[in-house]
């Protein structure tokens, strides 16, 4: 028998505890099958051999069911570039409760910014760690077109390596930035860094939001070495604080495959009130992605 392809995310399995009714998983990604969908020529590896999107789908629905989420936010992969389609079909087949990050390139057009909308994105996204098609000089001029239409930026960044240069722009923007990943450190994980301590002063002063994410890309399970920092910016701003699985783990690179369900449970360990978790898994989403709360 073929050995599993290492990139297939395991089947789900039940946290300690589901998320509450009307949660939101806020960062997960869907590929499909061998040639469904145009992949990127820059991008730095192929999604795993798998099912297509439908069979992706599939899996998508079942983790949600374990884990007990009822919505989600759908970001596009770098994979495929500016094309959007796997992600814009994927948002549609998921239907009511579920909505897009998306990617555009600097100069978006009035008509391409529309089209987001109908598309049902909430966000452009901007890839600091891997390159991409956007620039921060890019978002920054498109930022007042995004607020028109009540979109935001998503931005993936290492906050120790980043923030400080990127701080007083983010000050002035016209729209908010939601920060992927608990910010990415790259050094070691502490809350002292001069970039995770501005990351924390802006989430205080509620100029971005950022998501509690991808713990397994800076430290082994049970993720016990991000508490302090996932500690610290819940402590600076419960209410721009969000929670994302991440799935299917895309571009592991030497981090090692994730069980979802682990990873929120190591939110759990460190949110241990009801109400603040109720907070960040559904009324946060709620009101930076435009979702109904009724």
């Amino acid at each position: 028998m073929d050995k599993p392809d290492a990139r297939m995310p395991p089947a789900p399995q039940k946290p300690a505890r589901r998320a509450p009714q009307g949660a939101c998983d806020a960062h997960v990604h869907l590929v499909a099958g061998a040639n469904e969908y145009p992949l990127w020529h820059g991008r730095a590896e192929n999604p795993a051999p798998g099912p297509d999107l439908e069979g992706w789908l599939d899996k998508f629905r079942a983790q949600l069911g374990t884990l007990g989420f009822a919505r989600g936010i759908i970001v596009h992969s770098i994979l495929y570039g500016t094309d959007n389609s796997v992600t814009v079909e994927a948002v549609r087949r998921m239907g009511h409760g579920f909505k897009g990050v998306g990617l555009l390139p600097d100069g978006a057009n009035d008509k391409q910014l529309d089209q987001f909308v109908d598309w049902n994105m909430t966000a452009v996204r901007l890839n600091y760690v891997h390159g991409g098609v956007l620039s921060w000089e890019g978002a920054r001029a498109m930022a007042p077109a995004l607020a028109e239409r009540g979109l935001h930026i998503q931005m993936l960044c290492h906050a120790d390596q980043h923030m400080g240069a990127l701080a007083d722009d983010i000050r002035d923007l016209a729209v908010p930035v939601v920060f992927d990943h608990i910010g990415w450190p790259r050094d070691a994980l502490t809350a002292k860094s001069a970039g995770f301590e501005t990351l924390c002063a802006l989430l205080s002063e509620g100029k971005v939001w950022v998501k509690l994410s991808a713990l397994y890309r800076m430290c082994a399970a049970p993720y016990g070495d991000a508490d302090p920092l996932v500690a610290a910016l819940i402590a600076a701003n419960p209410e721009r604080c969000l929670w994302g699985s991440d799935w299917p783990h895309l571009m592991l690179a030497d981090a090692q495959m994730p069980q979802a369900a682990d990873l929120l449970n190591a939110f759990d360990r460190v949110v241990t009130d009801d109400a603040t978790r109720h907070r960040i898994l559904v009324d946060n989403p709620a009101e930076i992605f435009g979702f109904s709360t009724g």
